[in-house]
């Protein structure tokens, strides 16, 4: 266990992190069942979807079925596509339902797309949903998730994770009155250094989700520049004004204790970036989960890997090293992954909490039989993956991989110092008059006595913001 010093305690009590709003889960959701979708599709779409078309993301009309205990419900006339990049090889394939692909607005409970992953790489099918659930509960920026077993033209497909996807929908619901910004989906060799001026230099790998009418790169370019070309004596109040520097910090550091070495620090892949309309800055969203908590091709060992070293030696990652290289933000990164794992990475809960979620989608994973097709994945494999190592590519069961990043992560931390942020004088200056606190809560969002002690709690003012403050009797 890790003391702390009166001096952190007082520090820890002046900090605080902002947390994004967590959306109920709802029908597409279920948190206590496992759904089933019913997909139908004529066989020579069907055909040509797997086949000539299966590269070409072409939709092809469909009609879904969802059944839960409490709604039954048929959609006609949606988009139905293979999903994916190198899973689009895979003998399990992933799906994408598109319900207002052929009739527009038309959604199912609030989405306008579903995504149907099935998780061939993950012997346990949990990376993906242990991810967000970590995500959530930090106060990031999450997908919900649930799980669905996937029936097309009547045959079962397995047990699918039904993953949010981040469109304006999504940004709605986390970023409320703010969310019509840029937002723009980032692929392999989005490293984040500069290209130059040029907008059609950056869009192969930036993809414009939103208003892609305007087809505007400005806010990226900016902010790729201030990225790269500040000088180091204006850097840490230039990012500031363009990025939400603390949300991305947090971000970045339960990735490195997820081990997710498939975004943007280690393979410069498989992140969003959104130019929120409240104050025009941009923020970090993560995204495609499933290569964590022990998966790796690299023959790295990612639970052990020094978290202020995260990215390639050899490669440019000038946002993670850039931010890793100035005291106060490295501080302030410091700050984060010992708030992580102190307050969401409790192995033994969250332990519990993946045993109540195996033993829920158990009877659906024991009858896919395409979960084995690609790496001869058993039932018996999927029964011991929380706590057992596969081997190949699958490093670690899941229990033994959360208890083993925790204990280098912890060994590996500095101690925080609680560094002034530079640029604190003018914060303050522009924001002399604190908003009516409404009510206090713990890490988790429930009510308590705004009192208490011994405890991180987050404080919830009239204008939506919040602070994150730890208090000591």
């Amino acid at each position: 266990m890790r003391f702390y010093s009166l001096f952190y305690t007082l520090i820890f009590s002046l900090t605080y992190f902002a947390q994004v709003p967590q959306p109920a889960y709802n029908e597409a959701f279920l948190q206590n069942e496992v759904a089933t979708v019913y997909i139908d599709i004529e066989g020579d779409s069907l055909n040509l979807l797997l086949g000539d078309s299966l590269y070409a993301s072409h939709e092809f009309m469909a009609t879904v079925t969802y059944q839960s205990t409490n709604l039954d419900t048929t959609i006609d006339s949606v988009g139905f596509r293979a999903r994916g990049n190198t899973s689009l090889a895979s003998q399990k394939k992933s799906f994408k339902v598109d319900f207002n692909r052929f009739i527009s607005s038309q959604k199912f409970q609030g989405l306008e797309e579903m995504n149907l992953n099935g998780e061939h790489n993950d012997v346990s099918i949990m990376r993906t949903y242990l991810a967000h659930t970590l995500l959530r509960n930090a106060g990031l920026p999450s997908s919900r998730t649930s799980y669905v077993k996937l029936y097309i033209n009547n045959v079962y497909k397995g047990l699918y994770i039904n993953v949010e996807h981040i469109d304006d929908e999504y940004l709605d619901l986390r970023f409320a009155g703010q969310a019509n910004g840029n937002l723009w989906k980032c692929f392999y060799g989005a490293d984040l250094t500069w290209w130059g001026i040029n907008p059609t230099n950056y869009q192969s790998v930036y993809e414009l989700k939103t208003n892609k009418d305007s087809a505007d790169y400005s806010a990226l370019i900016h902010f790729i520049d201030v990225l790269n070309n500040t000088p180091s004596s204006n850097f840490v109040c230039a990012i500031q004004e363009v990025f939400d520097v603390d949300l991305f910090l947090r971000n970045i550091a339960l990735e490195i204790l997820m081990g997710q070495w498939d975004g943007y620090a280690y393979n410069k892949n498989n992140y969003y970036l959104y130019q929120r309309e409240s104050d025009g800055k941009i923020v970090f969203l993560s995204y495609d989960l499933d290569n964590t908590f022990g998966i790796d091709w690299f023959n790295i060992n990612w639970a052990n890997r020094n978290i202020y070293s995260w990215s390639p030696s050899n490669q440019p990652r000038p946002l993670y090293t850039k931010l890793m290289a100035i005291p106060y933000f490295k501080d302030r990164f410091t700050f984060h992954m010992l708030d992580l794992l102190d307050n969401v990475w409790n192995v033994s809960n969250l332990q519990t909490m993946l045993e109540s979620k195996q033993g829920l989608i158990t009877p659906a994973a024991l009858l896919d039989t395409y979960k084995g097709l690609d790496y001869g994945f058993s039932n018996q494999d999927f029964l011991n993956a929380l706590q057992q190592t596969w081997g190949a590519h699958v490093k670690s069961g899941i229990v033994p991989y959360l208890q083993n990043r925790k204990t280098s992560a912890l060994a590996q931390c500095m101690n925080f110092q609680g560094i002034t942020n530079p640029c604190l004088a003018g914060i303050e200056a522009s924001n002399p008059i604190e908003p009516k606190l409404l009510f206090v809560t713990d890490v988790l969002g429930r009510i308590i006595d705004p009192n208490k002690k011994n405890c991180v709690k987050i404080l919830n003012y009239e204008n939506g913001t919040q602070k994150r403050i730890y208090e000591m009797e």
